[in-house]
């Protein structure tokens, strides 16, 4: 990923001409840069830690796919480690255990990913390792049968678990038949069907550098990764990336629906739209989810775990999507407990509707949401990831630092705002275990 050698000088100063890049000026900054052929690279010095981590994301996720291609993403990222014309899988871990690291790659909703960390003075190989299993997969027929075979096994247990089966029914009853109602493991009609020619298409199509960032992170100097990743991604042929399909979800209507499943607990999970990350209320929404499941301090652990024992585990969710949102508030309870325990969620989430929450409320929950996103951003392979993903959701790299702001800016209006806004009609999922 970083490394120190190269023709430093006469290499950046002939690169000078090919790219426009933007230098970082002082430790912790970025720099952008975007080459000849579209691909976007952010370069952070940090020099407190003999480590370099890379992230790769590609404009490629379940967003694209349809009923017939769901989870082909993941299935291709699975594969792209796990083979190249010149190092077979093995070769590839291997290797990237010598450089003092690892490296792997998954297929998300907005975007997928070849996330690989080593020692910083090996910063050269690993970038070159990255190279090699982004642009010359070599898709073995082979290799493909087992990780199909190995992703149908993760669907089946996804099937038999009651939290991931109330979370699937609530994402088709949120989106419908969209590419953000499945899991990105996909459908296992799907993944029986797509072979070796579907995932060599889902590359070309795909695998484009101006639908392409890729985040370095680490000990290392911008102007030399800049040219490294010139020499190594240069040649990349350009083209235009994949038009990203609008998400129009179903229209809002109250919903439950209740699905039988082995297990101990009932698992309820009331969802609702809500608005994706490039929208202004984004920040004052994750406010809103930490306020109420946010962890110990939060309402929904309080009132249903703490103060009525409803509860054995509960929180809220709402995940960072480019297009269509969603929040989720959840919970697993006792199934003598289930009816109580659904009228009690949602009564909380009445609640906050119809009154503001408390200055001390506003602040602890501020302070949960602003130090978990602080805690997660410790290590240089996730600066790499969050530098990467956000770049590519169009908002940039620089959205971290605004969001920050944005968030100690909410008020206690504001939340109350978006909660009358966003959860006025839910959707209710539960699995539960079949009646004795």
């Amino acid at each position: 990923m970083k490394r120190l050698p190269l023709a430093l000088l006469v290499g950046v100063v002939f690169l000078a001409g090919l790219v426009t890049p933007a230098v970082a000026a002082r430790p912790g900054a970025v720099s952008r840069t975007r080459l000849p052929n579209g691909l976007t690279v952010l370069v952070r010095e940090n020099p407190t830690a003999p480590v370099v981590a890379v992230s790769l994301a590609v404009r490629m996720g379940t967003r694209w796919e349809t009923q017939e291609t769901a989870g082909i993403s993941n299935f291709l990222q699975l594969l792209v480690v796990r083979g190249t014309t010149s190092r077979s899988g093995i070769q590839i871990v291997e290797d990237a255990e010598r450089l003092g690291g690892r490296i792997d790659a998954a297929g998300d909703v907005d975007w997928s990913q070849i996330e690989a960390t080593a020692l910083s003075r090996h910063w050269i190989a690993l970038l070159e390792l990255v190279a090699d299993v982004t642009l010359r997969p070599s898709l073995p027929s082979g290799l493909i049968e087992g990780v199909r075979q190995f992703l149908l096994r993760q669907i089946r247990n996804r099937a038999e678990q009651p939290y991931p089966v109330a979370f699937d029914m609530l994402m088709q009853s949120l989106f419908g038949q969209q590419g953000y109602a499945w899991n990105p493991l996909g459908r296992r009609e799907s993944m029986e069907r797509i072979d070796r020619d579907a995932l060599l298409s889902h590359y070309r199509r795909y695998y484009v550098p101006a639908g392409m960032v890729l985040a370095v992170s680490g000990q290392v100097r911008a102007p030399a990764v800049i040219a490294e990743v010139e020499r190594l991604f240069g040649a990349m042929p350009a083209g235009s990336p994949a038009a990203a399909p609008e998400i129009r979800p179903p229209a809002a209507a109250a919903s439950r629906e209740v699905r039988q499943v082995p297990g101990a607990q009932a698992q309820i999970l009331v969802g609702a739209l809500a608005p994706p990350l490039t929208h202004a209320d984004y920040p004052a929404v994750k406010v809103l989810s930490a306020l109420l499941g946010g962890g110990m301090a939060s309402r929904f652990f309080s009132e249903l775990r703490d103060k009525q024992a409803l509860a054995y585990a509960t929180g809220a969710l709402y995940p960072s999507l480019v297009d269509a949102g969603y929040f989720v508030a959840q919970m697993g309870t006792a199934p003598e407990n289930l009816e109580r325990a659904e009228r009690t969620l949602k009564s909380e989430l009445d609640r906050i509707r119809a009154e503001p929450p408390t200055a001390e409320e506003l602040r602890v929950a501020k302070a949960y949401l602003l130090g978990n996103f602080a805690m997660d951003r410790r290590t240089n392979a996730r600066r790499a990831w969050y530098l990467a993903t956000f770049e590519l959701a169009g908002v940039g790299y620089e959205f971290l630092d605004r969001y920050i702001q944005a968030v100690r800016q909410v008020t206690p209006a504001d939340v109350q705002r978006v909660a009358q806004t966003y959860l006025g009609t839910v959707r209710v999922s539960i699995a539960r275990p079949p009646a004795r």
